[in-house]
């Protein structure tokens, strides 16, 4: 039987502390919410405990970040699309951030295994003065367990309305996209870290986000195959492929301390459940 999971969760700026409520149906839930960095910032970790989506499911995640509060959320593991005998599994996010929120979604990579039918859709939302960083991993197949993605299909969606859209689609039958030198080129992770504001983002500002993350590429490993830009005035973006997950992990939570440190003078306080 299929499940419908749906999360809604708040954060309200309470006497100068961040604090998360949140409502659920279904098995989709936020674990306690945790303050490693003092009050300002609240880290949660989002629950799925069946682990993974098969033909059929949806997950609906609405965040919704109130001005002044600051929220980082994060998960215990990665989000996996199942094979799937015909029906779609389907994962939408929306995240809203009122003026002068801040919010951090950086959620563990998404498995596409052979023979999904999955669609990933992140819609991003922010008022003047609020500000955003996010990240994105996905994974086709297990190629470290020697199950390749050689069936099924993949719609990735990521969207700032009327400011910037990502939105391609994946086909395990698409050989020229996936070894394409100007497709995947034989890579299997795609991922991307990004700096969402609701207002234009100083130039300076840009650049140095910019700067940092291009430095960062030039010593990594996946040098060859990253890169740093501003499609809009509102958007700094770091895109790689690599060809398993952990080293594009390595390098976007590079970028995220860098990003942190650059953009809001933050130390890059790692959510307490990378470290088990």
């Amino acid at each position: 039987m299929p499940w419908h999971a749906r999360l809604d969760l708040d954060y309200q700026l309470e006497n100068q502390r961040s604090v998360a409520r949140f409502r659920h149906e279904g098995p989709l839930r936020i674990l306690q919410s945790l303050y490693p960095e003092g009050d300002a910032v609240c880290h949660n970790v989002l629950v799925h405990p069946p682990g993974g989506l098969v033909g059929g499911d949806t997950l609906d995640i609405a965040v919704r970040v109130a001005a002044g509060s600051h929220g980082l959320i994060t998960t215990p593991g990665a989000t996996r699309f199942y094979r799937s005998e015909g029906e779609l599994a389907l994962q939408r996010t929306e995240l809203v951030l009122e003026p002068g929120a801040r919010l951090e979604w950086l959620p563990l990579e998404a498995i596409c295994y052979s023979g999904c039918r999955a669609e990933n859709r992140l819609t991003l939302r922010a008022a003047a003065g609020a500000e955003l960083i996010g990240w994105d991993l996905t994974a086709l197949g297990l190629p470290g367990a020697d199950k390749p993605f050689v069936l099924g299909s993949l719609q990735q969606h990521i969207e700032v309305p009327g400011t910037w859209l990502e939105r391609g689609r994946i086909d395990a039958a698409d050989t020229r996209l996936l070894q394409s030198p100007i497709g995947l080129a034989g890579h299997r992770c795609l991922a991307s870290i990004f700096f969402v504001a609701g207002a234009p983002i100083a130039r300076a500002r840009r650049e140095a986000a910019l700067e940092v993350a291009r430095a960062l590429i030039d010593t990594h490993g996946l040098g060859e195959s990253a890169g740093a830009t501003s499609p809009h005035a509102e958007v700094i973006v770091l895109r790689t492929l690599a060809p398993v997950v952990e080293p594009a992990m390595q390098l976007l939570r590079q970028v995220w301390k860098a990003w942190r440190a650059e953009l809001w003078n933050m130390t890059g306080t790692a959510p307490r459940i990378w470290a088990m």
